[in-house]
């Protein structure tokens, strides 16, 4: 039996790690590894036109199945233009493994051609970040990388020299021990004793979730119906929280909408739940506050707080509902509930006016007839700036739709690459890309991948014209927009050129049709719609000191606008209100 190189050893452990895919452009150093996943078959090489597309791929792919995904990019230039979606994977808590092919290993430190340090580079995007020196070293560093991805849920590098990859591999096989299940962490019973108090003695209790709440949404429900608490969530929580909520009062933020934020204010407890929600201008600083977190890092690291909670989500609240007398009364939930209706309505007013006459198109409207046209179990894609505003207030969550964007990197560009990783992962799936027309066309060499493998992505172009959410912060900020504007580009002409199915929509009436004809087209279609670039009006008393990148400082009601078939869940929470 012939012996293993180092590159088929590499490749068969990522392979018995469970991964499937990895995706990446090849090249030089590169060469041994790429070919022995050819050779694999276990493993499919993904070719993507840029590396930082492979990052944010594999980051999908990890987010929506919490197993491990790999990328790769070949030596200096190529591994380095990893760094923006390894960045993204790793604050969004991706388990990926990524590959940095090296120099030749006799040549580091001499400034060889296309030299760079991978592995110092990306100490800052990763739990493990490590150099293979020698051949009899990459087992155990493979091994520890995975470990550290997998176990603390975030990315790992290994950085690879072409001559050591190409290298026979030792004699000795690698074992793995890698952790596939994560285990229920329980909080103490000191912390959860001194938490049943603060329940106990508290008359209003909100609660607000973010991501940290998936899984735990029956566990929510039934603390919330105890102890007659509304709750509110942060973007990251909307998919797992929002449906099936009697309770629901929206979302804090400055895409928020509804009444979160008055009910974080107004309550006597705050229970913070699996969220890390950066915004602290919109956290109450004279309200009693609990965080209940997996990572211990984060409790209290945005706000004071009157106890932290060490432990999941799910397991403190199987632990703490049975303990908490239940609450006698619901007049500050129905409150809430109350508000957070007319607050809904006072804001669907203000985009839903002769919506299907106007030209441009808003594209409130072209987010809310996609809500209403998507598959029940769709993954949307969601490119940062004003998609996220569209997302936000009009996807519509029913336990079975997932929705990623880069919301805590906060990168542009993403929802294209994002949409790959989720596509491969399932091509049964509809995928949709909500993309803005400057993410889009920042990566849109890409759009070629989709082409190459078939792949039935469904890209929704908002196409303005313009750098939308930039446009709103000069404005706020009190200076015009400068550096914004894009020239008019047909991009569903673009991908008609490239093979694929384009729909060019500058008529409200023809918004409907055209995401039907897409969806039903047996391969990757782009709806390019032509939509209004002042949709978002500034709200008048915006004060400039209230917008930094995506924070509000004060303003309780921030972007006016409409929030979809929400509305319809707020008012029949409120109509199941008991009545005496």
């Amino acid at each position: 039996m012939p012996k293993q190189t180092v590159a088929e050893q590499y490749v068969d452990l990522l392979a018995r790690a469970g991964v499937r895919r990895m995706y990446g452009v090849v090249g030089d150093s590169l060469n041994p590894v790429v070919d022995a996943v050819r050779r694999h078959g276990a493993l499919e090489w993904i070719q993507v036109r840029h590396e930082e597309v492979a990052a944010f791929a594999a980051g999908a792919e990890a987010q929506l199945t919490g197993r491990l995904a790999a990328c790769a990019g070949s030596c200096g230039p190529g591994n380095l233009h990893l760094v923006n979606g390894l960045f993204d994977a790793h604050r969004s808590m991706a388990p990926v493994l990524a590959l940095a092919a090296q120099i030749p290993s006799s040549e580091i430190g001499t400034g060889y051609f296309q030299e760079t340090h991978p592995d110092r580079l990306f100490e800052e995007c990763s739990h493990y970040s490590e150099l293979v020196s020698s051949r009899h070293q990459m087992p155990r560093v493979v091994q520890t990388a995975i470990q550290h991805a997998v176990g603390r849920r975030g990315v790992s590098v290994v950085a690879l020299p072409g001559d050591i990859a190409a290298q026979d591999s030792p004699d000795n096989g690698a074992e793995l021990a890698i952790p596939l299940h994560r285990p229920a962490v329980r909080p103490g019973n000191e912390e959860l004793a001194r938490l049943v108090q603060l329940v106990d003695a508290a008359e209003k209790v909100t609660v607000f979730c973010g991501r940290g709440v998936e899984g735990a949404h029956a566990e929510v429900m039934a603390f919330a119906e105890k102890v007659k608490a509304p709750v509110g969530h942060a973007l990251r929580g909307k998919e797992h929280i929002q449906y099936d909520n009697p309770y629901d009062v929206g979302m804090s933020g400055l895409l928020g909408y509804g009444a979160a934020y008055q009910a974080m204010h107004e309550c006597d407890l705050l229970l913070l739940l699996g969220t890390d929600f950066p915004y602290t201008e919109f956290l109450p600083r004279d309200v009693r506050t609990v965080q209940i977190d997996i990572q211990p890092e984060r409790l209290g690291r945005r706000t004071q707080l009157d106890l932290a909670v060490w432990g999941d989500v799910r397991e403190a609240l199987k632990c703490l509902t049975p303990e908490v007398r239940e609450k006698p009364s619901r007049r500050f939930l129905d409150r809430m509930l109350d508000r957070h209706l007319h607050a809904l309505e006072g804001a669907v007013g203000a985009y839903t006016r002769n919506v299907e006459k106007h030209i441009p198109i808003h594209p409130e409207y072209v987010a809310s007839v996609l809500d209403e046209e998507a598959a029940d179990d769709a993954v949307f894609t969601v490119d940062t700036g004003m998609c996220c505003v569209w997302a936000a207030r009009y996807l519509s969550p029913n336990g079975r739709r997932r929705i990623l964007g880069s919301f805590v990197h906060g990168s542009m560009a993403n929802a294209l690459p994002q949409a790959i990783g989720a596509q491969f992962l399932d091509r049964g799936r509809q995928v949709v890309s909500l993309s803005g027309d400057g993410g889009f066309s920042m990566l849109m060499g890409d759009f070629l991948t989709l082409v190459q493998y078939g792949l039935p992505v469904k890209v929704v172009v908002f196409n303005n014209s313009s750098l939308g959410m930039v446009d709103l912060e000069m404005m706020v900020d009190g200076l015009p927009p400068y550096g914004t504007g894009y020239p008019h580009t047909d991009y569903a002409a673009i991908a008609t050129a490239a093979g694929a199915r384009g729909i060019r929509v500058d008529k409200p009436g023809d918004v409907r049709g055209a995401l039907r004809e897409a969806f039903a087209h047996d391969g990757p279609a782009l709806v390019d719609v032509v939509t209004d670039p002042n949709a978002l009006a500034v709200p008048p008393k915006i004060t400039s000191e209230q917008v930094t990148g995506f924070a509000l400082s004060a303003s309780r009601t921030v972007l006016g606008g409409g929030v979809g078939r929400m509305i319809h869940l707020a008012r029949t929470n409120l109509r199941n209100i008991p009545r005496p």
